[in-house]
């Protein structure tokens, strides 16, 4: 089943959490919203299951208009952010209630409970009630009765935020197993880069209640089309620095280049991925004549393992450089160090609308 929504705008006093929001979603996709908080993402999903009315626009599935349908009528399946559990019922009665509503015969409704508290690791809670259990053991349950229902379409609001690390990864592994057992329309909100790019088949990057990039995931990590997709897709995050074009030439803090032909003069955000800085010291790395070669000092390590993710400060400006460690230690607090960027690995943005202004560098350094 697909989802279309049209044209939505909803307020809450001073503030437009949707501005004009459009998104079309293919049927049985798995597609992942990706935006900070307060952007978006909850209101849009109580809208779609009909918690809230949108001040304007319109919510299709497969071509039929349910903007006016009650909860009750909409083949959705929905996981809120809160728990939302009935006190007084256990575990599997919890977990059971959308089937138990649907009037499912009770061999069923114990074999779906059953395999599905299997999958979510909560087998052992079935009996418990809600007061005794914990807030991560309340969430498993809470995204078990929402995957429960009959439903043609699931709505998941960050369920899996505030679970430990492993937890999460095996929910990730399940839920896309889930996704091509059901054959149904998934969708996915979350504000973790990684956990987006995990689980989408599809990403759609939110700013301020409107889409800014739907694509494939990878392509939104390759190409961000606003420098939102950038800032948010992809750990550690993007260097993101002000600064200005003039004639073809950048100025943004340390970084300088030329060869940036066809942008128009004015104000822009340069950004660059932590894996596009690379590392060396005075005595090792050598300005090249395509390279720019920037002074820089370590302020901060975090060692990985694999690798480290290296923050700096170079001419006044903070960057930070992913650098594979191979069984070599990482540079020390305080190193000074010399920084080796590709100017065609620097991507600007327009700095009042964050829309993208290049693809790639047009020219050689100048």
């Amino acid at each position: 089943m697909s989802v279309e929504f049209q044209s939505l705008f909803c307020t809450f006093g001073a503030k437009r959490a949707l501005d004009g929001f459009d998104l079309t979603v293919e049927p049985q996709s798995f597609t992942v919203i990706c935006g900070p908080p307060a952007s978006g993402k909850s209101v849009l999903f109580r809208i779609l299951v009909g918690l809230e009315k949108p001040d304007s626009g319109r919510i299709l599935l497969s071509g039929r208009d349910i903007t006016a349908l009650p909860p009750a009528e909409r083949p959705i399946g929905y996981v809120p952010q809160s728990f939302a559990l009935y006190p007084h019922q256990t575990v599997a009665q919890n977990m059971a209630y959308p089937l138990t509503l649907a009037k499912a015969p009770k061999d069923e409704i114990a074999r779906r409970v059953d395999r599905t508290a299997g999958i979510l690791a909560i087998t052992h809670l079935l009996k418990k009630t809600p007061d005794q259990l914990s807030g991560g053991e309340k969430q498993r349950v809470a995204v078990a009765r929402g995957l429960l229902k009959n439903a043609e379409i699931f709505v998941l609001d960050d369920p899996l935020v505030g679970l430990d690390y492993k937890l999460r990864e095996r929910l990730m592994d399940e839920l896309k197993s889930l996704r091509e057992e059901l054959k149904a329309t998934f969708l996915y909100a979350t504000s973790d880069s990684l956990e987006a790019l995990t689980m989408a088949q599809r990403l759609v990057v939110l700013d301020k209640g409107r889409v800014v990039q739907h694509d494939e995931a990878i392509t939104v990590y390759d190409e961000p089309a606003h420098v939102r997709s950038l800032d948010l897709v992809g750990f550690p995050h993007a260097n993101l620095v002000p600064g200005t074009i003039s004639a073809g030439r950048l100025q943004a803090g340390p970084l300088t280049a030329g060869g940036f032909s066809g942008i128009r003069d004015g104000e822009i955000v340069a950004g660059l991925r932590p894996e596009a800085v690379r590392l060396g010291s005075d005595d090792t790395l050598s300005p090249s004549g395509t390279l720019l070669d920037l002074p820089a000092e370590v302020t901060l390590v975090e060692n990985l393992g694999g690798e480290a993710v290296v923050y700096l400060e170079s001419a006044g400006y903070p960057l930070t450089a992913t650098l594979p460690l191979s069984g070599a230690l990482p540079p020390e607090l305080g190193a000074k160090l010399r920084l080796a960027i590709d100017p065609a690995d620097i991507m600007l943005f327009d700095r009042t609308t964050g829309a993208r202004l290049d693809k790639r560098l047009s020219g050689g350094l100048r």
